[in-house]
């Protein structure tokens, strides 16, 4: 435990879910703490199990000093700067994990969700801020009865009923980058599905809920919204597929009639070089690597993974598990620090 500790008034803390065990993000979380006077990260908490993280940073030789903290007020105390710099606050999971670094535990799986879950409910009874995830390993959750594509949706389902919202969550994935911020409309679904998912009920909503968080989080007053086609030369007038005029056309004039400043359907081919992204503040795409290729190509260790459209920030590094290097001491975390910086200016309105 933490000595002398400094009580202070002080904001929510950003909570960070612990992730896959397995995986590079417990290591790249307690490494960001060790380098806490070169890398100034933003305090945070994490979520997870003490005896998982003390066996880690015995195995990689890192000296963090984990503060195990059962009530609000010890928590808000505990990220204090003059009591981080002590030690890494953390919440302690219920569920015990055991993987080390490379060699998953499929019984570790239980303890991944709980993590999310505890963090989620920390907001939502208002003693955090902000949630950071660490990757999660999807099959290892799917294997374990995980009935949930991936974080943003199950993130939504969390968010289900929250206090003072007048409609359901419809969570929306966002990789934004220093030069790019990109949105796909469809998700975590095979490219052979994408265009009978497309709906214009649904592009507009991409639509409205990137203009709104971009104003409500990233205080963009009037955001300017380019919108990509789904086919070659977004359709080509028909020769290269209907849905680009059938189905995105429509879904932008409508936006356009609620008086969000949107263009479109774009060639995708030509929307993201720098001339062209001068023009607008975010990307609204068709699918998946449509919109996260191009925001890693310019951006792959800054990206992060914003979900818009919760009644809570969230944000996670723009990477996976990377097993091939876990405990190797290779992993970078400038992702990790970029996702705790967004979350630290998101939930304090001066991101930008």
């Amino acid at each position: 435990m933490a000595t002398n500790i400094v009580p202070a008034p002080n904001p929510l803390p950003v909570l960070v879910s612990i992730g896959e065990p397995a995986g590079i993000g417990p290591e790249i979380a307690l490494n960001v703490w060790c380098k806490r006077a070169e890398l100034a990260p933003p305090t945070f908490a994490l979520v997870g199990d003490r005896e998982h993280l003390d066996r880690l940073s015995g195995m990689m030789d890192m000296p963090v000093r984990l503060h195990v903290c059962d009530t609000p007020d010890e928590l808000r105390t505990a990220v204090m700067p003059a009591n981080f710099d002590r030690a890494l606050p953390i919440l302690q999971t219920k569920n015990r994990l055991s993987a080390m670094p490379s060699k998953p535990v499929a019984g570790d799986a239980a303890g991944v969700v709980e993590a999310i879950q505890t963090a989620v409910q920390w907001i939502k009874d208002g003693h955090s801020r902000a949630l950071v995830t660490l990757p999660i390993n999807k099959k290892s959750l799917y294997d374990s009865g995980f009935d949930y594509p991936g974080h943003t949706e199950f993130l939504g389902a969390l968010a289900a009923g929250w206090p003072g919202q007048t409609h359901e969550p419809r969570p929306v994935m966002m990789l934004a980058g220093p030069s790019l911020k990109a949105v796909p409309v469809t998700i975590h679904i095979p490219l052979s599905h994408v265009p009978k998912a497309l709906t214009t009920d649904a592009i507009v909503s991409t639509i409205e809920i990137t203009a709104r968080d971009l104003t409500l989080r990233f205080g963009i007053n009037s955001p300017r919204i380019a919108v990509s086609g789904l086919n070659p030369h977004a359709g080509e007038n028909g020769a290269m597929g209907h849905e680009d005029a059938a189905i995105i056309a429509p879904a932008i004039e409508q936006a356009r009639i609620q008086g969000i400043d949107c263009v479109g359907p774009l060639p995708a081919d030509t929307m993201f070089h720098d001339r062209a992204r001068a023009g607008y503040d975010a990307a609204v795409c068709m699918y998946h690597d449509q919109a996260l290729i191009p925001a890693k190509a310019l951006a792959f260790d800054d990206s992060v993974n914003v979900t818009l459209g919760l009644p809570f920030v969230r944000t996670s590094p723009d990477h996976g598990t990377a097993y091939d290097i876990a405990g190797t001491g290779q992993a970078n975390p400038s992702s990790f620090l970029a996702a705790l910086r967004m979350a630290d200016d998101m939930s304090t309105g001066i991101a930008g």
